[in-house]
């Protein structure tokens, strides 16, 4: 545990009034989070050793659930994996548990039998109902699970204590994950944990462990993320890109500034200085965001002399797929959108801060995907809702140059096919 020591709250002393506050309470929070996880740490270990672990079901799983409690982007990295899964085992039933967050990441996704929707506690971003509210969820949610006879679970997020304690809970004799210190107790097969493995690699790996090959193995082939993009969504581009006056054969380019915390964010007069260098270069762009992304979208778009295209909430994240696929470059910071853009098959030029672009990159082909980042020392950190440092906007993503991005522009265009 981090001690709080008098000079932390004195040095407070010239702070006034509610910052003086503001900073006594987050040097409280921070000192007690480590007590928190070993609290938490303790008692799952306890419940792993009190609760029966089940019987293994002998021979091929017949039923599989695959836990998967993110976002957007998340969830679309993981269905490389729902593919070898599905091919490993074409007879099985595969469930897949997600937030109704992530629906339409999947929707119409071949791989999958059934999905099942929790609000994972957690993942809501919203404030907590309650201190029980957490527990009640997941002994309910262990009840509907147990009637589904699953013989093997996969928690596809190494730190999810949650959802491998849930899978506990329901009774799935066999439970694969990562073994990180909050989860690997509760699983019966802990796979080495690599903190610096993409994600999809690790959903990978689980699956290539489930089916009895070896680590990397299903990597070898290069399975692809899968776009929920229908011949509805590809008509909806094509006749949104006519209304626009885009004809075919010219040069499109896709800007999406948004993402789901602020310390991710770039400058908006920067994003407007390389959507100035674009049209230069003869490029029709197009900014996209979501309905909360408006603001951020028309900020960009009022600061230059020839307006881009904008489309703000106005697609559904299959129509925005189907509008990435044609263009010929899309551009944004880390988020959902990017990977949806790689899933289309479109290249890209991700701005990486305080995320770990080891982890979380755009997958597919290296030559296609490009991250560009700062190269700070604290980068990344993990936290998205605030630079930890204080700085706003996050400095991490501040000291990536408009230059360094209009470099990663001409590689990438160098690179194309």
């Amino acid at each position: 545990m981090v001690a709080i020591g008098a000079a932390d709250w004195n040095a407070a002393a010239g702070i006034s009034g509610r910052r003086r506050r503001r900073r006594a309470c987050r040097l409280w929070r921070d000192s007690a989070s480590p007590m928190r996880r070993l609290i938490r740490l303790l008692s799952l270990r306890l419940v792993a050793a009190l609760l029966p672990q089940g019987r293994r079901a002998p021979g091929h799983p017949q039923r599989v659930l695959v836990i998967k409690p993110d976002h957007l982007g998340d969830v679309l990295l993981l269905t490389p994996a729902l593919q070898a899964l599905r091919a490993a085992l074409p007879d099985a039933r595969l469930t897949l548990m997600i937030g109704p967050w992530s629906a339409d990441a999947v929707r119409g996704n071949p791989s999958i039998d059934a999905l099942l929707f929790c609000a994972f506690p957690g993942f809501t971003r919203k404030p907590k109902p309650s201190l029980f509210q957490p527990y009640s969820l997941l002994l309910r949610m262990a009840m509907l699970l147990r009637a589904g006879k699953y013989d093997v679970a996969l928690i596809a997020r190494d730190d999810h204590w949650w959802g491998a304690l849930l899978a506990l809970l329901a009774g799935i004799p066999r439970r694969i994950g990562h073994n990180t210190p909050e989860v690997g107790g509760l699983l019966t097969d802990a796979l080495p944990f690599d903190p610096s493995a993409h994600v999809t690699i690790q959903a990978l790996n689980l699956v290539a462990y489930l089916i009895g090959k070896k680590p990397h193995s299903l990597q070898q082939a290069s399975p692809q993320m899968t776009a929920p993009i229908t011949s509805e969504d590809e008509q909806w581009a094509d006749d949104w890109l006519a209304a626009h006056g885009c004809r075919d054969g010219g040069r499109l380019v896709a800007i999406h500034p948004g993402a789901g915390g602020p310390a991710k964010l770039w400058i908006v007069a920067r994003w407007a200085m390389i959507v100035d260098a674009l049209h230069a270069q003869g490029c029709t762009v197009v900014l996209t965001g979501g309905p909360q992304e408006y603001t951020l979208v028309q900020a960009i778009g009022s600061r230059l002399p020839q307006p881009p295209l904008t489309l703000s909430g106005e697609a559904t994240l299959g129509a925005l797929a189907a509008l990435y696929r044609r263009c010929e470059l899309v551009l944004g910071v880390d988020s959902g959108p990017m990977h949806l853009a790689a899933a289309a098959g479109a290249r890209t030029v991700v701005l990486f801060g305080p995320i770990d672009h080891r982890r979380f990159a755009s997958w597919g082909a290296p030559e296609r995907h490009t991250v560009v980042r700062s190269g700070l020392w604290c980068s990344p950190c993990s936290v998205v809702d605030r630079c930890p440092r204080g700085t706003s906007p996050a400095e991490c993503m501040t000291t990536i140059s408009v230059q360094q991005v209009l470099g990663a522009i001409d590689g990438a265009n160098r690179a194309a096919p």
